[in-house]
């Protein structure tokens, strides 16, 4: 690397954070480790404009560990409603009991101790150890990778193999000897705003005089990750099973895996071709017992969820005979949807089918 130009891109992206950053409400003077743990994992995988109104009700409720460790985590989980990723509630919940069992509540100041924590990797401990603690630690995510792959034209797979090897490297050689946490932040601001994925804003940016990505005109085609796959379309049906006081039967997930620990709708994929009202009837059958009488269509919905475009249609549903009722299942009103944890899927189903809408006030 050349003499001097780690000096000067911090100079000048400093200069180009203090004049452009969001107002976002994780930022501030002080930072609490807690508080920058808890936005860094909502964060994942997560849109700034999906988490930024959630932030501050979800840390008002939970303002340290000790009191998120108090809680069980099906509430948390019940909070974390419509962020998605619901193992990211958990394993946070986790971090929290772990803080408290090991460290007397206190956050811990030293890099290997971050690391320890439940759900903690390279990442999360460099932002919350640079943006908190004041640690000389690097950090990258998607926007620090897109960021250094095209200022020092480093070409292949930045999450993987080499080119990976080589984006670690370089953003623990620019890491600067004190403000670690403005550098890093300044890197991640400058790839949210202005080194964005496609077409960069090459003239809005302050490093672009030293872009080698950009004299050599790679800055549309780098990093080189590769295309998203294709999402694999999903038809289901969704029963609707209500009893006697007009509540609907929810049933809850193992634990572990995709959406573990959420409760859902009696639900059957549909195969290319098939019926949906007796994919339903075999489903419900299987796993509740008795006869099933499908009635009237009451929801469609889209969603996707990773790599599954779901089309699902939800219908009325009645029995008879004996059922079996899962020994993790129960029949929730309306006033009680509020307090479950419950998938974005399931929601959007409910916002069309439940009669009374109070419970959409905290979503």
């Amino acid at each position: 690397m050349e003499e001097g130009l780690p000096r000067r891109l911090r100079s000048r992206l400093g200069r180009w954070f203090l004049r452009n950053a969001r107002d976002l409400p994780w930022r501030g003077e002080r930072r609490d480790p807690w508080a920058v743990l808890v936005s860094e994992v909502m964060l994942q995988q997560t849109r700034v404009e999906v988490v930024a109104p959630r932030f501050e009700a979800f840390l008002a409720r939970w303002p340290t560990p000790a009191a998120m460790a108090a809680s069980p985590v099906d509430e948390v989980v019940a909070a974390w409603s419509g962020l998605g990723y619901y193992g990211r509630a958990r394993r946070l919940h986790a971090a929290a009991r772990a803080i408290v069992e090991r460290h007397g509540g206190v956050f811990p100041a030293e890099e290997a101790s971050l690391r320890a924590l439940p759900g903690v990797g390279a990442y999360t401990a460099g932002a919350v150890g640079s943006l908190a603690l004041g640690l000389p630690l690097p950090l990258v995510d998607g926007n620090v990778a897109r960021v250094l792959a095209r200022l020092f034209a480093v070409r292949g797979d930045p999450r993987r193999g080499e080119a990976a090897r080589r984006i670690r490297d370089l953003a623990a050689e620019l890491l600067p000897p004190a403000g670690a946490g403005a550098w890093n932040e300044g890197l991640m601001e400058l790839g949210a705003l202005v080194c964005v994925p496609g077409r960069p804003r090459c003239l809005l940016c302050p490093l672009s005089a030293d872009c080698a990505g950009r004299a050599a005109g790679l800055e549309e085609r780098l990093p080189e990750t590769p295309p998203p796959r294709r999402g694999r379309a999903v038809r289901m049906a969704a029963a609707l099973v209500r009893d006697g006081k007009g509540r609907t039967l929810l049933l809850r997930r193992p634990d572990g895996g995709l959406l573990g620990g959420t409760y859902e709708l009696p639900s059957a994929e549909v195969g290319e071709g098939g019926d949906p009202v007796a994919s339903l009837c075999d489903a419900l059958h299987g796993r509740l017992g008795g006869r099933w009488e499908v009635g009237a269509l009451r929801a469609r919905v889209r969603h996707s969820i990773l790599e599954r475009r779901i089309a699902l249609e939800a219908y009325e549903v009645r029995s008879s005979g004996r059922l079996r009722r899962p020994e993790d299942s129960l029949f929730a009103a309306p006033e009680d949807l509020v307090d479950l944890p419950l998938s974005s899927l399931v929601t959007k189903v409910l916002r069309h089918t439940e009669p009374d809408p109070g419970w959409r006030r905290n979503r």
